[in-house]
């Protein structure tokens, strides 16, 4: 709907002034000399002071001041949002940054300057009163805490109009608490805190009405409001109830009905809003129902007034704080091409939005729509247009919203405005307080009178001043962000306009391309500003970088919106102009266009620009660049000449083509030009570079592009030029001679050329190309002539290998196998090709030979020679993957396998084959028993290839002749002279992929062949033995013990021996082997005194190696005899340990007296080794016994068993120490534990609180009863009928003393525990079950004294106790470190003592554990 002259010209002057001029007016502003007869008000506020300087601040958000209504520089100023605070400013343009790429600043926040002044003036010199409520419509009407209304036009002087009532009136009724205006702007209705109601006539300032009994005396009133009917209004009081207000006029008397719509018993509404239908849908259908939208503290109710009340809808609220303000408003909106209104109500954080239809039967139906979630408490909510709403926080930030893309356009802060809340009347402090704390807490935010809205303006009131609210149109937007030199931002934002995304666009009419081109023009002008903008900023001196940064920023913006514009014209005269006096910036410009000529959004270039083009890239070595820009320019911006000669100098070879092709349809020019460069080097032979291979490949796509029909590099040839193009190819390539041809040039020289360079893909180019001449009669015929050209030149020239020959024959076989082939190649030649490829004498490329010649079979070429020959010629060449096919297609697969092992190159592969073979279903059984007959007969060679392969291979497929394979490999290696290595490595492999196997078949006479490779094993890896004998079962035991004792193998022996039970035998046998190691290094260290110097560091390694394996010999020992000595008698055990005893002591006499002091300190750390290990199983007095009768210690002086004597007392010494140490701990462990366990029984309980946790009585319910009461460790206290009744015992009631737990932990009842399922682990079970007397006792009351009973028994809750306990420890126990070493040990049976690394084992000494009070 259109504006008042009047409303438009407050918007244009409210958008000039500053909020932050009400705070600087100066108190000597308003001085009022003194007079004998004091001013009324209406006096004082009409007059205008002469020394009032004008309130003219510039608006930062605005480019240019001199186009401003010249009126306005006194009448209005700024928003609060565009304040003079420089910390403000600061926020304001941080916010810009973020939003103004979008949308900019979309409102317009203004100062009415003139209401605001009055304002303070009333109150400072009349006594007005602070402003408590604003109303607005065609004027606005201010209520003050005095009673009183002050009436404003909206005209640029904002004049006072009416002062309604006085301050008796206002003493009688308290202050304005709601205002409302007509829809014609006839009248107003007042609203009293006192809860009186007022109608006022503004057209003559008279009261007509005042309304006392509308409502419920002692309530203020919250809301008043006219509806579509100038004869109907609605109010709402602050007991929360609602009211139909009806005015009449009966005989000159006026008069008002009030009807009571909604009981504030039933729910209390705090928030009304009547749909007010704006004058250009007064015809809507749904005006005749007067609907009505109520909000109450927990619901929304719509109803209609008319033609009689009916609810048509009730919707509550989702959970929301009871503290936020309920928002209603209205607001006409299209949807779906029609309009209709939409209610958005809100509470806290989220806007609901309802569509309000009416049926054609007459009924309302509202429809709810997608709601918009924010992050704040929202306290004020207005429509500003049917897209667009204004939402106030309660940190006083403005939140101008897009309700289609729920987009938040703009953020402002209404800090500094001081907002005016209505806190007082919803409290109703004037009339006693007598509301519920329900709408109390509600009203401590609440500010509905202090935002009104009307006709796309929003006027808001502060305690100083009142602002208005409106939307900047368009250019304003554009304006405040250029202002700021945004030049970026603007231009996005233009843009937006220009396609019609941008929201909450004002100020743009006509159609849409009147709108585009509107926009347009101003979009030339911020171009033409930023451009001069950005070279008058450039900064003058300092490093070329920070230039180009510059200008990088400014110039691909103008490129690009220039382009959107489609103003190639303004881009390259005007802009290029201006930036062509800057090096720098030319210099850019040049370089930013290159991606948008490759993105093909630029194809035209002026010649001036392209001059410029060529000169900057050709100077800065950017011809890559050039190239690419070439190929997408179009062909008549370009100085051809100039363009080529410098493409030429440089081997733009693809910008060369495109020039020829699309300037001069010349494609011939381009491939002579290429020939004429790359043909000489190819066709001497010479070594071709990195460049020249490039350009042979690019003339390689460009001949295949252009037979295709397609452009080169980009794009396709026009379709009337598609045949013509093709043929002038063809008859290109098959020229006798080249243009400038000499004597020596060869025949056909550009085929030639394209052979030599790369002959495959040549060919391939044809390929394609006869894929796409099948109905072409004349190029069918350049075809055959092309392709006897090929035979003609390739054939029995040397110049050519094996691979390009076979490769031409390939390529025809292919075209000849094709069902509509028409070409005729004469059979001859094929069979001189197959002469050519298997020639016996010619051993040079021989695997190339036949790669090509297997390839030509493949494509077809079968057909094209005589089997037989081409068999017999194969197999003279060696040929052996040409006989695999020619046996693949007879189904001779046995030959297949000799074709394999003939071939030394794929001699590993014929175990896949053969498995495959041999697994695969599409072979027949003949077949298949063909090739396992031929592998029987291979079966040495096989072994002898990869004996592991041919395990698998037996394995899976061979094992029922697995007897007589490895009696045929007997007998084989038998008659070739050669060991049984072969068959030892096949025979492992064998039987280890039998134990890894799980789905083959057991082998025959298994024990047999273990037993076979135990012996082969003997002979040839022994030191495998004993891993194999410990991991194998299959073998038999004698037998296997013969054959070890047949090849000498001590060790292996006494494993079977003991496995059989044979204990002294088996140590027998491992003792020998010690003797015979300690023998060799007796007699090495015999030999090293003897020996020379030279040798004396290879003797002392040698003894070095022989004392490791007695070190390992003995070793073993000890194991042997620890693991058998808990079975035998002490005398059994002697006969163990003694021997191997006198043994160690032997050959230290041995060696004693020599030269090696290592060897003879490492025997005698083996012999206290032994003697510390027997010790465990024979005693001391033994062990000494058999030492002093040994020889050699026996004649001797004491100081020679000396260590030994020592050592024994030492370890004894050691486990005595151990001994006493782990008593220690395990007496203070189980003192410590059984103290604080009596700790926690006996130790007294508090109880929490001192009432029963069931009946939440006290625990003395009577004074003279007495009851048993029961107090947990958790502190909760019960009745002891009160648990009995719950049945929170863990036993059976009948016994006589029953455990309890908590009730309230325990059950599902209370909140930290759970059901009873797990009685062990509750912790609100008590650790004593202590039933005591009531500890509040009055004098003289003995006898009320309760029972005390003392429940000693330690069942269930003593393993809780003891499971608190234990988790009261930091750190493991010391009895858990002890338990740990034994455990760890355990399967030794030797105590503390370790036998093979003693030096491991450290006696572990934890601090006493640390218990939590």
């Amino acid at each position: 709907m259109s504006q008042s002259p009047d409303s438009r010209s407050l918007l244009s002057a409210s958008s000039q002034l500053n909020l932050m001029e009400v705070e600087s007016i100066d108190d000597k502003e308003f001085d009022i000399p003194q007079v004998d007869t004091p001013p009324t008000l209406e006096s004082i506020l009409s007059q205008m002071e002469e020394e009032e300087d004008p309130f003219v601040l510039e608006d930062t958000c605005l480019l240019n001041t001199d186009n401003m209504d010249a009126q306005s520089y006194d009448t209005s100023s700024l928003a609060s949002s565009d304040s003079g605070d420089p910390a403000h400013l600061k926020r304001k343009r941080r916010t810009l940054d973020q939003n103004a790429a979008v949308h900019g600043s979309v409102l317009r926040l203004s100062l009415l300057k003139g209401i605001s002044a009055q304002i303070v003036a009333a109150a400072d010199k009349v006594d007005a009163g602070l402003p408590t409520a604003i109303a607005m419509s065609g004027v606005i009407a201010v209520g003050t805490s005095h009673g009183l209304a002050l009436v404003f036009g909206k005209d640029t002087n904002q004049a006072l109009r009416l002062c309604l009532g006085n301050k008796t009136t206002g003493a009688e009724f308290g202050a304005v608490s709601a205002l409302s205006i007509n829809h014609d702007c006839s009248r107003l209705l007042c609203g009293f805190a006192k809860g009186q109601i007022t109608m006022w006539d503004l057209a003559n300032g008279k009261l007509l009405r005042t309304i006392t009994d509308a409502h419920p005396p002692g309530t203020a009133i919250l809301h008043v409001k006219f509806t579509d009917d100038p004869t109907l209004a609605v109010c709402n009081d602050s007991g929360g109830s609602v009211f139909e207000l009806t005015f009449r006029r009966v005989m000159g008397m006026r008069s008002c009905d009030s009807r009571c719509l909604f009981s504030g018993s039933k729910g209390e509404v705090c928030c009304i809003e009547p749909l007010r239908t704006p004058p250009d849908f007064r015809d809507h259908p749904i005006t005749c129902y007067s609907l009505l939208a109520m909000a109450s503290l927990t619901k929304i109710l719509i109803i209609g007034l008319k033609p009689s009340l009916n609810v048509w809808m009730t919707l509550p609220y989702t959970k929301s704080d009871p503290s936020s303000v309920p928002q209603l408003a209205w607001q006409f909106v299209p949807v779906q091409k029609t309009v209709n209104p939409m209610l958005a109500f809100c509470k806290g954080d989220s806007v609901h939005f309802l569509l309000v239809k009416k049926e054609e039967t007459g009924t309302i139906h509202v429809i709810k729509q997608r709601q918009l979630q924010l992050s704040c408490d929202i306290i004020s909510l207005n429509w500003i247009n049917s897209c667009s709403l204004v939402l106030l926080d309660s940190h006083e930030k403005l939140h101008v919203v897009d309700r289609p893309t729920q987009d938040v356009l703009e953020t402002l802060d209404l800090e500094q405005v001081q907002l005016v809340y209505n806190s007082r009347h919803f409290k109703s402090l004037a009339t006693g307080g007598n509301v519920s704390q329900a709408l109390a807490l509600v009203g401590e935010k609440a500010c509905y009178q202090s935002l009104s809205s009307y006709a796309g303006q929003i006027v808001c009131l502060g305690t100083k001043s009142a602002h208005i609210m409106s939307l900047r149109n368009w250019k304003e937007r554009l304006d405040c962000l250029l202002k700021q030199e945004h030049f970026t931002e603007a231009l996005s934002l233009a843009w937006s306009f220009h396609e019609g995304t941008a929201k909450a666009v004002v100020g743009l009419h006509g159609d849409s391309q009147r709108r585009k081109a509107v926009i347009s023009d101003k979009m030339v002008e911020i171009l033409l500003h930023f451009t001069e903008y950005a070279v008058k900023k450039c900064p003058e001196q300092g490093k070329l970088q920070v230039m180009e940064q510059h200008f990088q920023e400014v110039v691909p913006v103008l490129v690009d919106y220039c382009l959107l514009l489609q103003k190639a014209d303004l881009l390259f005269n005007q802009l290029y102009s201006r930036l062509v006096e800057n090096m720098v910036a030319k210099g850019v410009f040049l370089e930013s266009l290159e991606s948008y000529i490759v993105a093909n959004r630029l194809g035209h270039i002026t010649t001036p620009v392209m001059k410029d083009l060529l000169a900057h890239y050709h100077d800065n070595d950017m011809m890559d660049s050039l190239e690419r820009c070439i190929v997408h320019l179009d062909v008549t911006s370009l100085d051809i000449q100039q363009v080529v000669q410098v493409c030429w100098n440089n081997q733009l070879y693809d910008a060369v083509i495109y020039i020829f092709n699309r300037g001069m349809n010349d494609y011939i020019t381009p491939m002579e030009k290429l020939f004429s460069v790359i043909g000489p080097r190819v066709r001497e032979g010479r070594s071709l570079t990195g460049d020249d291979v490039v350009m042979g490949n690019k003339l390689l796509v460009y001949i295949s592009c252009c037979l295709a029909g397609r452009a080169y590099p980009i794009g396709d040839i026009p379709e009337d030029l598609v045949v013509q193009v093709k043929y002038q190819v063809f008859e290109f390539l098959i020229r006798l001679h080249s243009g400038d041809s000499s004597q020596k040039e060869e025949v056909f020289p550009f085929i030639h050329t394209l052979l030599h360079f790369d002959t495959r893909e040549f060919l391939n180019v044809l390929a394609m190309t006869f894929d796409d001449v099948q109905n072409d009669k004349q190029a069918l015929e350049y075809q055959q002539r092309i392709v006897d050209i090929l035979l003609q030149v390739m054939v029995d020239n040397p110049d050519f290998t094996p691979s390009q020959v076979g490769g031409l024959f390939t390529f025809l076989a292919r075209q000849l196998a094709k069902p509509n082939n028409t070409l005729f190649v004469n059979r001859n030649l094929f069979d001189q090709v197959l002469e050519f490829l298997c020639c016996p004498d010619d051993d040079s490329r021989h695997t190339e030979r036949q790669q090509v010649l297997l390839e030509l079979l493949q494509v077809g070429g079968v057909v094209q020679f005589n089997e037989e020959r081409l068999f017999t010629l194969a197999e003279k060449a060696k040929f052996y993957q040409i006989c695999e096919f020619l046996y693949e297609q007879k189904h001779l697969y046995d030959r297949i396998v000799d074709c394999y092992l003939q071939d030394p190159l794929r001699k590993a592969e014929i175990f896949s084959y053969i498995h495959n073979l041999m697994s695969m279903p599409g072979y027949s059984s003949e077949e298949k028993l063909k090739v396992k007959e031929k592998v029987l007969q291979h079966m040495q060679e096989l072994a002898s290839l990869d004996p592991g392969k041919l395990a698998d291979l037996v394995v899976w497929h061979f094992t029922e002749e697995v007897q007589t394979i490895i009696s045929e490999l007997q007998a084989s290696l038998c008659v070739s002279l050669q060991d049984d290595s072969l068959l030892f490595q096949f025979l492992r492999c064998l039987l280890e992929s039998q134990e890894g196997s799980q789905s083959v078949s057991r082998l025959p006479l298994e024990s047999e062949l273990y037993e076979l490779l135990l012996d082969l094993m003997c002979r040839f890896e022994p030191q495998e033995l004993l891993k194999f004998l410990h991991t194998s079962q299959h073998y038999r035991l004698e037998e296997a013990i013969q054959i070890t004792e047949k090849y000498h193998c001590n060790e292996a022996k006494a494993y079977l021996l003991e496995k059989k039970g044979d204990i002294p035998g088996a140590f027998a046998g491992l003792l020998q082997t010690l003797k015979e190691r300690l023998d060799v290094l007796t007699a090495e260290m015999s030999g090293d005194i003897g020996g020379g110097v030279d040798g004396q560091d290879e003797e002392e390694a040698d003894g070095e190696f022989t004392l490791t394996t007695v070190k390992s010999s003995l070793n073993q020992i000890i194991l042997f005899c620890h693991r058998n000595c808990q079975n035998l008698d002490q005398e059994q055990r002697k006969d163990l340990w003694f021997p191997l005893l006198d043994t160690m002591m032997a050959s230290q006499k041995e060696v004693m007296g020599l030269s090696d002091k290592h060897i003879s300190d490492g025997l005698k750390e083996m012999t206290l080794k032994v003697l510390n290990c027997m010790s465990s199983f024979i005693s001391l007095p033994a062990i000494i016994q058999q030492i002093l009768q040994d020889p050699v210690y026996g004649r001797g002086k004491l100081a020679e068993i000396q260590g030994l004597i020592l050592g024994m007392l030492d370890t004894f010494t050691y486990e005595q120490t151990l001994l006493e140490t782990t008593t220690n701990l395990l007496n203070h462990d189980l003192h410590w534990s059984l103290a604080h366990l009596r700790s926690a029984v006996t130790r007294g309980l508090h109880p929490r609180q001192d009432c029963c946790n069931i009946c939440l009585q006290h625990y003395k319910r009577k004074q003279d009863t007495s009851e048993e009461i029961i107090v947990f460790s958790c502190g909760h206290l019960y009745h002891l009928q009160c648990l009995e009744q719950k049945d929170c015992g863990w036993g059976v009631a009948s016994e006589p003393q029953q455990p309890w737990r908590c009730y309230k932990c325990s059950s599902s009842h209370g909140g930290r525990g759970g059901a009873c399922s797990e009685p062990n682990r509750s912790r609100s079970a008590s650790l004593a079950q202590t039933q005591f007397s009531s500890g509040h006792q009055e004098k003289g009351a003995e006898t009320h004294r309760k029972k005390v009973v003392a429940v000693a028994t330690l069942d269930v809750q003593q393993e809780l106790s003891w499971d608190h306990l234990r988790g009261l420890y930091r750190g493991p126990s010391r009895l858990s470190i002890l338990s740990e070493v034994s455990h760890g040990q355990s399967s030794e049976k030797t105590g503390f003592l370790l036998p093979v690394q003693p030096e491991s084992f450290h006696l572990k000494l934890a601090p006493p554990p640390l218990f939590e009070e």
